[in-house]
């Protein structure tokens, strides 16, 4: 199998052509579900605009970002300029992401460095990139691979312990054997026998090699003594002309929870430390841009004083005058001013961070001071150069730290701690006991009131993981209070380009969508709706401190308004983990709005989902866990929550490495039907002796999710095999005599083929097309010409919500009593657009303002203030639920865009 992230296709116009072309191997495209308007043209400039707004003070060495192309814009080999409004020209790196069915360019990834000129606009569009004045250089040589950005050179090692072997400025180390460490303990409460280990480098590979960025990417596990465990993928980004280094660290959880306690987590490195104590330097930031800074050795606050302009010096990070200079009772007693040669910051709760440091081992820790919610930077050094690192979403993955410890000495060492050995212990077990839940009936019947489907040995977290943001500045001297909070925004929030909704829109991707529009009061009015139950969710998130290592990024399913919380603690009403397609809600949100907090809300929920919710390792490898009161516990393990078209927003529209990897490694998911059964409880529990060529596969919940896998790596160029089996799927499933509604269908893993069925009978579910499955065929049947896939479809779209007599009479049987209808008012919306038909869309309307199982047109869309001694602190109240709100507003865009008119 093709490792994609491994395809120089990612970093070489030729290659990219080359695989544009295997991609042409689908019949000519039909008419988008959503036309490009006729005045858009892939061809005139566009403009981009920070993410946030205006022009960032300061980029954490550069940015990444992705650009939509309507179909035929351009060819693979197109070269792209950028220049700011004012019309200088900017360096810029581009490359293709994705593709179109006829070859051309549908996603470009484009790369400036943060040493770019910056201003609050940009244009984008074809023609000859200006070339850096000092680009990166990437060089292998023997053992190590050594980057230079002109500004810094960072040496990689291909084996060993050591990640990065040293980080060099003009010809001076600042930082060097930077490595991973960690550590566990074989017992939760008490400490019982503890190890530590360290990083063990397996493989490097040169992602890209400039000219703007370069990208390294090491992989390897934690070793100590003969145990390897807890691999990793560290990816490194360089932008020419600058002096950080971001650190994208992925490790996987490979061990028995019951034994293996985690109780540190970090990437460490060595300082050189120069100069007298007096002149090292440490910095902190704080809340906002709140900076502690300290030296040392501090000459401030003496009993003595050695003179203004040393103090001010000292303060300022910058070399203090000759100590011959000073009041000479300051300069001959400086040996008895203690060196404090270890500091940390420890952020143990997302409400509260606090700072100590003592003079060294043996001797104890003095509080410095503290505060709520650190930006998660700080820095050791002096006048001539030092190291500034940190870590994104500190406060929100805690427990976190960032420790210095041997500031004193010859070598310091910084360590960024992802979990912190302060914290205790990260306990990864099942939460109970089973409860006696032994047998399948008895499962089952639990299920019936804790909506918590438990299975002995299935709450196992062995093969989830974790992705964590971090940078590293190689920096010539002592930065200025003002820069060092500049470095910490941009840390805690990486700016990021951005194309508009309206040329997102007209590039016709991402299926049945518009921009938002207020233009008529009754879209103005859903509008308002859409943004109050979006801004209710996202809000959420704080008030109720949903924070932490492994749960930050995800919501809650349910609400209990008898206690005023979320349902935590009760079964499948807890963690949400994607139920319903909350990730997909989310994005089209902010592809709609270009909302900045829309998209840090996804941004953080694909994070997790991606890594917390799925397995990466082990038997259920590609799969993920329904949702529960821990993200692993419940034992249906299924593609329709690993859904790769949960990840494909993000992917497209920052070129993020880490999620295209996630999305690749989904192509072979299929393959888990093989070694999980999953009517195991309800045939009761026969023996599982599955046959590859007619596997249990369901054509809806189960083919959307593996379709959306299927179809991202078509369209990134990917392994054949992927649009193979999208295009057999489809068209086999538009052959059955009822398509997505035929029962008894059997799937051929070799091609992904649905084997033929003469008989007609019907088998439909509401939850069939709510993973995905609508989103996906919206958009394969704008790819593929194939009349028969799209009667099908529309025959399923049309009859979901049509009456019984409407549906048995083409399909032999009503369909039962669904549910759902609201959610499915957005298939109707798509048959209406397609068909034409006008008493559908009126339909769609209705079906949605109804609000079956879901919100009528009546609902109040409110928050109510609950305050005093009903609830643990203030919060917000509404009448929601998690998944009718994904559901609805997934409904509510999809008829927007596709009978606006009918409103």
């Amino acid at each position: 199998m093709v490792d994609i992230s491994r395809r120089t296709m990612l970093t070489t116009t030729a290659a990219g052509a080359a695989a544009a072309l295997a991609l042409r191997g689908a019949s000519p495209a039909a008419a988008q579900a959503v036309p490009t308007p006729a005045e858009v043209s892939g061809h005139d400039p566009i403009s981009l605009t920070w993410l946030e707004g205006g022009a960032p003070a300061e980029v954490t060495g550069g940015t990444t970002w992705g650009v939509p192309w309507p179909r035929g814009a351009f060819a693979p080999g197109q070269q792209f300029t950028l220049t700011t409004e004012a019309g200088a020209q900017v360096p810029v790196q581009s490359w293709p992401i994705g593709y179109w069915p006829d070859g051309s360019v549908k996603w470009t990834a484009h790369a400036i460095s943060g040493a770019a000129p910056r201003a609050e606009s940009y244009r984008l569009g074809a023609g000859t990139a200006a070339q850096p004045a000092e680009p990166v250089v990437v060089k292998t040589d023997g053992g190590q691979v050594t980057v230079d950005t002109g500004v810094i050179t960072v040496a990689f090692a291909r084996s060993g312990e050591h990640v990065v072997k040293s980080i060099t400025r003009g010809g001076t180390v600042i930082a060097k054997d930077g490595r991973l460490v960690a550590s566990r303990q074989d017992k939760p409460e008490e400490p019982g026998r503890s190890e530590s280990f360290t990083s063990h480098v397996s493989s490097v590979h040169v992602e890209q090699n400039g000219p703007v960025r370069a990208v390294v990417r090491v992989e390897g596990r934690h070793k100590k003594g003969r145990r390897e465990w807890l691999p990793f993928t560290v990816r490194c980004y360089l932008y020419a002309g600058s002096d950080a280094v971001r650190v994208v660290h992925t490790f996987v959880y490979d061990g028995n929870e019951n034994k293996d306690f985690i109780n540190g987590l970090g990437v460490r490195f060595a300082v050189p430390m120069r100069g007298e104590p007096h002149d090292r330097h440490i910095r902190f930031a704080g809340e906002g841009d709140g900076v502690l800074a300290e030296a040392v050795r501090g000459i401030t606050g003496l009993r003595r004083d050695p003179g203004q302009a040393v103090r001010q010096a000292q303060y300022q990070g910058k070399a203090t005058p000759d100590p011959a200079t000073w009041d000479q009772r300051v300069t001959t007693r400086l040996r008895w001013i203690p060196a404090w040669g270890d500091y940390r910051l420890s952020q143990l709760t997302a409400h509260g961070f606090e700072i100590h440091k003592r003079t060294g081992p043996g001797h104890s820790w003095i509080r410095v001071d503290g505060g709520r919610r650190a930006s998660g930077l700080a820095y050791v050094g002096g006048p001539t150069g030092g190291l500034a690192f940190g870590m994104r979403n500190f406060w929100q993955l805690h427990p976190t730290e960032l420790e210095i410890t041997g500031a004193a000495t010859d070598e310091a060492q910084a360590t960024v701690w992802m979990w912190s050995p302060r914290a205790g212990a990260m306990d990864l077990r099942f939460y109970h006991d089973g409860m006696g839940q032994d047998t399948y009936p008895e499962q089952l019947d639990a299920l019936e009131i804790t909506y918590e489907d438990y299975e002995p040995g299935f709450g196992t977290p062995y093969g989830v993981a974790r992705t964590t943001e971090l940078t590293f500045w190689a920096l010539a001297a002592t930065p200025p209070a003002e820069r060092f909070a500049r470095l910490a925004a941009a840390n805690a929030t990486p700016p990021l380009l951005i194309s508009p909704p309206r040329h997102n829109h007209a590039a016709g991707v991402f299926g049945s969508w518009s921009p938002a529009d207020r233009s008529v009061p009754a879209k103005a009015a859903l509008e308002d709706k859409l943004d109050l139950m979006h801004r209710y969710h996202r809000e959420q998130v704080d008030q109720r401190s949903w924070y932490g290592f492994w749960d930050y990024g995800d919501i809650m399913h349910s609400y209990d308004g008898d206690r005023h919380v979320w349902r935590y603690d009760v079964g499948g009403y807890a963690w949400d983990n994607s139920e319903l397609s909350t990730d997909l809600w989310l994005w089209y949100h902010y592809l709609r709005t270009g909302d900045a907090k829309a998209f840090r809300f996804a941004e953080a929920m694909t994070r997790h989902t991606s890594e917390v919710d799925m397995y990466h390792l082990g038997k259920w490898r590609g799969l993920g866990t329904r949702h529960g009161i821990l993200h692993w516990a419940d034992s249906a393990k299924q593609v329709r929550i690993s859904n790769a078209g949960y990840k494909r927003f993000y992917y497209f529209l920052t070129a993020d490495e880490r999620i295209g990897d996630v999305m690749h490694d989904l192509i072979d998911s299929d393959r888990s039907f093989l070694v999980l059964d999953p009517g195991r409880k309800i045939n009761g529990g026969e023996p599982f002796d599955p046959d590859p060529k007619a596997l249990g596969v369901g054509q809806t919940t189960d083919w959307g999710s593996l379709a959306m896998a299927w179809l991202a790596e078509w369209e990134r160029g990917g392994d054949p095999i992927a649009r193979t089996k999208l295009i057999n799927g489809a068209t086999t499933i538009a052959a059955l005599p009822n398509g997505w509604v035929q029962g008894g269908v059997t799937y051929n893993l070799a091609d992904g083929r649905f084997n033929p069925m003469t008989e007609k009978s019907v088998s439909v579910g509401s939850l069939s097309s709510v993973f995905g499955l609508i989103e996906v065929m919206t958009e394969l049947i704008g790819l593929i010409d194939d009349q028969a896939v799209k009667a099908k479809w529309l025959e399923f779209c049309r009859l979901y919500n049509a009456t019984k007599a409407e549906q048995k009479e083409v399909t032999g049987a009503d369909w039962g009593n669904l549910n759902l209808r609201q959610a499915y008012s957005r298939a109707t919306a798509y048959a209406a657009r397609q068909l034409g038909d006008q008493a559908l869309a009126k339909r769609a309307w209705q079906e949605l303002r109804t609000g079956h199982a879901g919100y009528p047109d009546s609902h109040p869309f409110g928050a109510r203030r609950i305050e005093g001694p009903a609830v643990l602190n203030p919060v917000d109240e509404a009448d929601l639920s998690t998944n009718a709100s994904a559901q609805f507003g997934l409904a509510a865009f999809q008829c927007l865009a596709l009978v606006g008119e009918h409103i």
